[in-house]
């Protein structure tokens, strides 16, 4: 994007109601003649947690680094709070930090201990005085169990704890969406539980949240709804009982299938 601060223009498609915090219209990317978004639809309330499923290379991240204009979408339109987020009106950080990422990888700043990780994108984006971004900064960390890591740096912790701190940058912003792209699948086996641990008592706290994963047990046990994704579309979604107990289409039968016996093998 030319201006990281305005949103880039699309056409206009029909605004959803009112109650959805955010909501995704016919959108499209490609990456030249690949196309890599087919027609997603989407509405997302206010405290829900919605977990995307699916292969790999079907545009799950792809759909969330659209939603958090990572990349600009080919086509359609992303509404949050009613509002279309290509209005040259919304200011992108000021978007960024209502509807935040969790990575993959973490993407702390190794030079920085956790709790400056933490304090520099408040003060930063939110211009917030240190004094305050550093009491938001601990509550935060205590709240995600690494209050006692405040002045380790990355190098210097797990991959877990590392994720934890990253989680914990992301409440600093006290946002209203947070989207997690696959906030696991970087970490040792024996770390993924204090991760989820952290993500379970957000969604029981309310916190709405998109999460990219292949963790099918917090899919299962901790969303209201589970959407499964295929060639760049959305094959089906409904409630987890409705999805792992009778999945309609055959593409989610078989992934199911292939995924269990993955896991028991």
């Amino acid at each position: 994007m030319e201006n990281e601060n305005q949103m880039p223009a699309t056409g206009c498609v029909s605004k959803p109601d009112g109650e959805y915090i955010l909501s995704l219209r016919h959108l499209q990317k490609s990456f030249g003649d690949h196309e890599v978004l087919r027609d997603i639809n989407l509405d997302v309330r206010r405290g829900e947690v919605i977990s995307v499923i699916g292969s790999s290379g079907s545009g799950k991240s792809t759909m969330l680094r659209c939603i958090n204009l990572l990349e600009e979408p080919t086509g359609g339109e992303i509404f949050f709070e009613g509002k279309a987020i290509t209005d040259k009106a919304i200011r992108l950080t000021e978007y960024r930090s209502r509807v935040v990422m969790v990575f993959q990888q973490f993407n702390l700043f190794n030079n920085m201990t956790a709790i400056e990780n933490c304090v520099r994108p408040q003060t930063v984006v939110l211009h917030r005085s240190r004094a305050e971004a550093t009491a938001r900064a601990r509550e935060a960390l205590a709240k995600v169990g690494m209050d006692a890591y405040i002045n380790a740096r990355p190098a210097q912790l797990s991959g877990g704890q590392k994720q934890r701190v990253a989680i914990a940058r992301a409440l600093c912003m006290e946002p209203d969406v947070i989207l997690f792209d696959e906030p696991t699948s970087a970490l040792d086996p024996e770390m993924v539980g204090e991760v989820l641990s952290v993500m379970r008592s957000l969604a029981e706290s309310g916190m709405t949240m998109i999460v990219v994963t292949h963790e099918m047990g917090f899919a299962r046990d901790v969303s209201g709804r589970v959407i499964f994704m295929d060639d760049g579309c959305i094959e089906e979604e409904g409630t987890p009982r409705e999805f792992f107990g009778a999945p309609r289409t055959q593409r989610a039968r078989e992934f199911l299938s292939r995924f269990l016996g993955e896991a028991n093998a």
